[in-house]
This record gives structure tokens, C-alpha cells and sequence, in this order.
């Protein structure tokens, strides 16, 4: 089985002033998370505004994605879309490109599916496309709760959840419940610290996209038992999350990468790149954390 484990970044998507892809600074990113020690990475995710990409543009990143990973550690591809028939065409896609895993939304638009749908929706998803799949429990009116999450364990392909979602209560239901049957790892970007030591198996999140180094040592803190280390990583860490957290995440998680020195491109229109103002917050954050002079 595929393991997933420790401090999995998300990537962003660059784009440029044309709201094209930029994959050669996809490149560069790819390459810095790697050189900071993160287990696995995540393309077009939510990080990666992969609700927004097409089915060509979702390919090219996972195909670079993949070559600039070359093997060193597992390569999860995200699918945000809302038919079975969207998501096996996305992830039959992804798998000709040869990513190692996908992490897949359940169906989110304004109708919700019946247990029973959702059960059969990742069924259906793992049988056409036969890759390790990551439920990624994210959209908050539309959560998959625990007792179908049970339930989803007749579905060989699935061997993860991703939570997400604002809700500190279910992450703790599932490592209570499930944690023997699926990896849990955690989204909830300001509560990581606490996720590992309730058991969670790792991170699958935003965060570890701008502080890479600072979020890897933190798992390996708590691995360790060096808790006071592990507090001193958590605030620095916080610090930066809440100036970059809000609804136009895609371009302050962007300027935190410029003010670090790294290019993300721009976020995807409608967003505008981050505001002066906006900046200055998350510089100060920055600072605090240690991450910039």
C-alpha cells in the first residue's frame, strides 16, 4: 500500500499575466519543497486552485509535477470536480501522467447525495481508475461523516482522509474510529501540532506550502517528544497562517512565496494579487516567524 505519511505539501499553480499556467516556476516550487523534506506533494488541490483548471491544464502540472519529482516521494494529484463520469475522466487523465495517488472531493454543488450515493461514488471511481485515492473532506456544507466514512472501507482503492473542513470534532471522531483502516492526516492548518499528537498520521495542507522547513521539523519535533520544541514551531507556524488565511488565500499564500524570495505567479482570475496592506501583514508575519529579515 502506498504510504502517506509525515508533512505533505500542497503546490500552488502559477500563473502568469495571461491567466496561463507557468509551468517553469511550477518547477521551481516543486523543487524547493523537495529540498525542504516534505513526504509527499499535492498538485492541484485546493492550494493549487484546481476547482478552476481544466482536464488539459490539470494533466500538464501533474505531468511536471512528476518529472521534477522523479520517484523521491509520492505524487497525489487533485480532483475538484462534481459527476463520477468529471472525476474518472480527470483521474484517468492524471494516471496516464503517473501520479502516485488522487485526492478526490465528494460532490459539492448545491445538491447533496445520499449515503448510499457517496459510498457508490468512490466505488465507481476506484474500480475505473484503480489508484489510491485520498477523500479529501474539505467542503464544509458537504462533509462525508464518520459512519459513511465506515462504510467506505469496501472500497479497496480509498486509504485516506484528508480533513479539512473547519471541524476539529470529526478529525478526532475519525482518528478514534477509522484511524486502524485509513491514514487520517490533517488540514487544519492551525491545529497540526494538536492533530499529531491525538495520532494523526500526517499533514496534507496549505500551510507546509509556505513554511515547508518550519512545518517539516515540527512533525519530526513531535515525533521525537520534543514538545517544547513542538509549541515554539506551532506558534511561529500560526503566526503565519493567520495573516495569509482568508477567502482570497490563493493570492496571500502567493505573496508570502514573493516575500520569501519565491515566485507562484499570480492567482487565478477573478483574484487579484495580494493588496499593499495585505503584504505588509503578512511581511510582519513573516518576520516574526523568522522566515525573512
Amino acid at each position: 500500500m502506498l504510504d502517506l505519511h509525515g508533512m505533505i505539501s500542497t503546490v500552488v499553480t502559477p500563473f502568469d499575466d495571461n491567466d496561463e499556467v507557468d509551468l517553469d516556476l511550477l518547477r521551481g516550487e516543486i523543487k524547493y519543497l523537495l529540498d525542504a523534506g516534505v513526504t509527499a506533494i499535492c498538485a492541484c488541490g485546493s492550494t493549487g486552485e484546481g476547482q478552476t483548471l481544466s482536464l488539459e491544464e490539470s494533466r500538464d502540472i501533474c505531468r511536471v509535477v512528476v518529472e521534477e519529482v522523479a520517484g523521491r516521494v509520492p505524487v497525489i494529484a487533485g480532483v475538484i470536480q462534481n459527476s463520477t463520469a468529471q472525476v474518472i475522466r480527470y483521474s484517468l487523465a492524471l494516471k496516464e501522467v503517473g501520479v502516485d495517488a488522487l485526492q478526490i472531493t465528494p460532490v459539492h454543488y448545491v445538491f447533496a447525495p445520499s449515503a448510499e450515493e457517496t459510498v457508490a461514488y468512490f466505488r465507481e471511481i476506484g474500480q475505473a481508475v484503480d489508484l489510491p485515492i485520498v477523500l479529501y473532506n474539505v467542503v464544509p456544507w458537504a462533509l462525508v461523516p464518520v459512519d459513511v466514512i465506515e462504510r467506505l472501507a469496501e472500497v479497496p482503492q480509498l486509504i485516506a482522509v484528508k480533513q479539512s473542513g473547519g471541524d476539529m470534532h470529526l478529525l478526532v471522531d475519525l482518528l478514534a474510529r477509522v484511524r486502524d483502516r485509513f491514514t487520517i492526516l490533517a488540514a487544519l492548518d492551525d491545529l497540526h501540532y494538536p492533530a499529531f499528537m491525538l495520532g494523526a498520521h500526517g499533514a496534507l495542507a496549505a500551510i507546509p506550502t509556505v513554511t515547508p522547513r518550519l512545518s517539516v521539523e515540527l512533525w519530526d519535533a513531535v515525533q521525537a517528544g520534543d514538545h517544547a520544541l513542538a509549541r515554539e514551531l506551532h506558534e511561529r507556524i500560526l503566526t503565519v497562517w493567520r495573516a495569509i488565511d482568508g477567502p482570497n488565500l490563493p493570492a496571500t499564500l502567493k505573496a508570502a512565496l514573493q516575500l520569501q524570495g519565491r515566485d507562484g505567479g499570480r492567482p487565478r482570475k477573478p483574484f487579484a494579487p495580494a493588496s499593499p496592506a495585505e503584504r505588509e501583514r503578512i511581511a510582519t508575519a513573516l518576520r516574526a516567524a523568522n522566515l525573512i529579515a
